[in-house]
């Protein structure tokens, strides 16, 4: 059960996140657009009282659990980002924004990849206490083992992705001959 609803929580935050780009852009309806892009977190709070509720009634953690708490940590660390990557889409395609920048090499790869890194770690850390107050609230060891394992496995992605990240900065990324006239390690996309 568990598994379906980190399936279905993940469908209905892109089709939230849709609907309100949709409602902006497209309906320009501001008021509706900021009411659906806000309802977001409310998927995550769905997804977080279900799984204790299922653990608290004696369900012996598995896998999905302990994916449960790390959809919520990456939702709450990475979602601001997504949703902001998907505004800036939509404006450009339906908006008449400003086409979407990538940025590719120098400091500002550097410092953008170091923000990367510091949003896996906020999900981590918030995965991490969410992990803590389900073990703290079932107080039962035997019965969330596999919480404590999802999270060792994350924490060497997190260490993983913390060299790669920091490699940008050690060893910055540069343009070759025909991307040198960009400015700043940008590039339009």
């Amino acid at each position: 059960m568990i598994g379906w609803l980190i399936v279905a929580c993940e469908i209905g935050f892109w089709v939230f996140v849709l609907a309100g780009l949709v409602s902006r852009y497209i309906w320009k309806k501001k008021m509706l657009s900021t009411f659906l892009l806000v309802c977001t977190p409310i998927i995550d709070l769905i997804l977080l009282v279900v799984t204790v509720m299922d653990l608290k009634n004696g369900a012996i953690a598995t896998t999905l659990h302990g994916i449960a708490a790390v959809y919520i940590g990456a939702s709450i660390g990475f979602g601001h980002q997504m949703i902001k990557w998907a505004d800036d889409r939509f404006n450009y395609r339906f908006g008449n924004g400003r086409k979407p920048v990538k940025i590719k090499y120098g400091e500002a790869r550097a410092r953008n990849e170091r923000k990367g890194w510091y949003r896996h770690l906020l999900s981590w850390l918030i995965s991490g206490g969410i992990v803590v107050a389900i073990i703290l609230y079932i107080n039962d060891t035997s019965q969330t083992q596999a919480l404590l394992n999802i999270m060792q496995f994350w924490s060497m992605f997190l260490v993983l992705d913390f060299l790669i990240s920091f490699s940008y900065t050690l060893f910055p990324k540069k343009p070759n001959k025909i991307e040198g006239d960009a400015k700043d390690g940008q590039e339009l996309r």
